[in-house]
C-alpha cells in the first residue's frame, strides 16, 4: 500500500518546482543549446555513476538493452537541445506552453508503442490542445521559431517518456539513466563534429556564472531529480506524480514572470491559449485515472 503523506507531497512539488526552474536556468546560461546539454549530460552522468557505485548497483547490461538505451539517450538529448534552443529563439513562457502539448503527442505515440486503439476522449483533448496552441501562435507569431522548436521538444519528450517507461519496469532507473546520459554525450559530440567542426578551447571556457548554473542544472535538476522522481513513487501513486508534473509549465511561467518580467509579458491570447492547453492536459490525466479505476472495479 502506498504511504503518501504530507512530507512526500511537499517533496513531489519541490521536484515539480525544480522541473519548472530548469527553464529559468536555460535562460540564464549564455552558451548555446548543444554545449549546454553536452555539459549537463556529462556532469549528470558522472554524478549518476558515483551514485551507482555508492549504492553498489550492477552496471552490466545486455547488448540489446545497450542499443535501446543508446536510442533513448539520443532522444532525450534531442529533447533538451530543442527545449533550450526554443528558449533562445523565444522565451521561457512560449517554450513551456508548447512543452505542455506533450500529452497530446502521447495520445498518439502510446497507442503505436503499446499497440492499442486511440481513445475517443484522447482525440477530444487533443483537439482542445491544438486549439490552445493555435491561439498562442496567432498571438505570438514573432516567436514562431521558438513555437516550432517547443513542439519538437514536446514530441521528443513524449517519445523518451514512453520508451523509458517500458525500460524502467525491468531495470534500475539509475543504471539506465547513466547509460542514457553517456549515449546523449556521444550523440551530441557527433553533432558538434558534424555541424561545428569539432571541439575547440573556447568550447570549454565558460564564465563563473555559467559553470555555477550548469552545475545546478546537472546535479539538482537532473541527477537528483531523476533519482528522487522514481523514489517518490514508492509513497505516492504514479497518477498523482504524473498529474503534479503536468503543473511544471505553470510553475515555470510564474517563475519566468518573476525573474524576467520585461521579457515574459505576453499577449492576452497567449495566456488564454496556455490556460486551455494546461487545463486540457490536467483533464486528460484525471479522465485516464477515472477510467483505470473503473476498469479495476469491474464497472
Amino acid at each position: 500500500m502506498l504511504k503518501g503523506n504530507f512530507k512526500h507531497y511537499i517533496h513531489l512539488h519541490f521536484l515539480v518546482f525544480i522541473a519548472g526552474f530548469t527553464a529559468i536556468l536555460g535562460e540564464m546560461i549564455t552558451i548555446g543549446a548543444f554545449a549546454l546539454v553536452w555539459f549537463r549530460m556529462l556532469i549528470a552522468g558522472i554524478l549518476m555513476f558515483l551514485y551507482i557505485k555508492l549504492t553498489k548497483k550492477r552496471l552490466k547490461i545486455t547488448n540489446r538493452l545497450a542499443f535501446q538505451l543508446t536510442i533513448a539517450g539520443a532522444i532525450i538529448a534531442a529533447h533538451w537541445i530543442t527545449f533550450f534552443e526554443a528558449i533562445n529563439q523565444s522565451n521561457v513562457s512560449i517554450t513551456l506552453a508548447m512543452f505542455s502539448s506533450g500529452a497530446f503527442f502521447a495520445s498518439f505515440v502510446e497507442p503505436i508503442i503499446f499497440n492499442r486503439k486511440v481513445s475517443w476522449y484522447e482525440i477530444i483533448f487533443g483537439i482542445i490542445v491544438i486549439f490552445g496552441v493555435l491561439l498562442i501562435t496567432q498571438g505570438e507569431l514573432k516567436y514562431i521559431n521558438g513555437i516550432i522548436l517547443g513542439l519538437a521538444s514536446a514530441l521528443f519528450s513524449t517519445l523518451f517518456a514512453v520508451i523509458n517507461g517500458k525500460l524502467i519496469l525491468k531495470h534500475k532507473a539509475s543504471v539506465i539513466s547513466f547509460y542514457e546520459f553517456v549515449s546523449g554525450v556521444f550523440f551530441i559530440s557527433i553533432c558538434i563534429f558534424v555541424f561545428y567542426g569539432g571541439f575547440n578551447l573556447e568550447f570549454f571556457i565558460l564564465s563563473k556564472e555559467d559553470w555555477l548554473f550548469i552545475l545546478i542544472l546537472a546535479s539538482v535538476c537532473t541527477a537528483y531529480a531523476f533519482i528522487a522522481a522514481v523514489e517518490i513513487m514508492k509513497y505516492i501513486s504514479p497518477f498523482t506524480v504524473i498529474l503534479s508534473y503536468n503543473l511544471e509549465p505553470v510553475y515555470g511561467i510564474v517563475l519566468a514572470l518573476y525573474f524576467f518580467p520585461e521579457n515574459e509579458q505576453m499577449s492576452p491570447q497567449f495566456y488564454y491559449g496556455a490556460i486551455i492547453v494546461i487545463t486540457a492536459i490536467l483533464m486528460d490525466a484525471i479522465s485516464k485515472n477515472y477510467r483505470k479505476r473503473k476498469i479495476k472495479s469491474g464497472r
